[in-house]
């Protein structure tokens, strides 16, 4: 199963590797993965952070391809992708089964024209750039990978890892993709659908030490005993007050924030393979009426 990175000059180092390391391990478990790294000319190539990075050969070597990747770096956006790379990644294209692209790869994708018409996605920071210059295409803001038809286009950096994880459930099996990301220390595997950006990091952080670590606590162990009383005990002040400093720091209160990340746990866990109930009580709702419920008013509360 042939498979065929394009890599050139700033390219961002984990884009590359970080798929590349799913394939590798993949591969010592069966997967018939044939990886090639490639560039236009044949030439190493200096990826952002400086590194300079070997290539097996030039694209006119290239034979068979099962799936092409693109990787991504700060100059696609910023510059734009050079002709020479668009009119090789259409050529490429042209001739694989299906393409993928991590991070602002997507641009180029996106340049070669095989993004028209279809649904992507990219890192967070530039899917307003992705919308603005590609109008035909529908960018999806929230997931960490899409696949439309041949097309799979994933956010920023890590999620490269997602995006790989993905293709080799969809090649070799789930169990195969489990024991991938075993073997690299994913905690959980996140599907597409997932968004890019936790409940944490879509929170501001909170400036007061005390409020940051009770969110931290929060986030590491969504089941614990979050309840306002043993909030505020382990915060040495009174429920009242904690929930005045909360919302201050944080824009809500101490319970919407436990209820965020809990619902995020489950949903997770349920992409993952979990059955609602056990879901609902690993994440600290409960129940799976408990969690259908939560998931009920937070899509109410999304309506304009």
């Amino acid at each position: 199963m042939p498979l065929v990175m394009l890599v050139f000059d700033g390219v961002r180092l984990l884009d590359m590797t970080g798929p590349l390391e799913v394939f590798d391990v993949a591969a010592s478990l069966g997967v018939p993965y044939r990886v090639t790294v490639c560039s236009v000319n044949g030439l190493d190539v200096i990826t952002s952070s400086g590194l300079r990075v070997g290539v097996e050969c030039a694209v006119a070597e290239i034979g068979s391809i099962d799936t092409l990747l693109v990787p991504g770096s700060q100059g696609l956006v910023t510059s734009g992708p050079t002709a020479p790379l668009v009119e090789t990644v259409r050529s490429l294209a042209s001739r694989a089964r299906r393409v993928g692209s991590v991070c602002a790869g997507s641009f180029v994708l996106g340049a070669a024209g095989l993004l028209d018409g279809r649904t992507a996605t990219t890192h967070w920071r530039y899917t307003a750039e992705l919308a603005r210059r590609f109008p035909t295409v529908t960018v999806d803001k929230e997931a960490l990978y899409v696949r439309d038809g041949p097309v799979i286009t994933s956010a920023g950096v890590a999620a490269g890892i997602d995006l790989a994880l993905g293709l080799v459930e969809e090649d070799a099996g789930d169990e195969v993709a489990y024991e991938v990301a075993r073997d690299l220390v994913v905690l959980m595997r996140r599907m597409g659908k997932q968004p890019q950006l936790s409940a944490a990091a879509r929170t501001a952080r909170p400036r007061r030490e005390l409020i940051r670590m009770l969110c931290d606590e929060i986030v590491a162990d969504p089941a614990a005993n979050h309840s306002g009383p043993s909030l505020a005990a382990r915060a040495c002040m009174s429920v009242r007050h904690l929930s005045r400093l909360f919302k201050d720091e944080v824009g809500c209160t101490p319970a919407a924030f436990v209820t965020r990340v809990r619902l995020e746990a489950a949903t997770a866990l349920i992409m993952s393979g979990e059955i609602a109930s056990t879901a609902a009580k690993r994440s600290g709702l409960g129940s799976d009426e408990t969690l259908r419920r939560t998931l009920r008013r937070q899509q109410v509360q999304r309506i304009p």
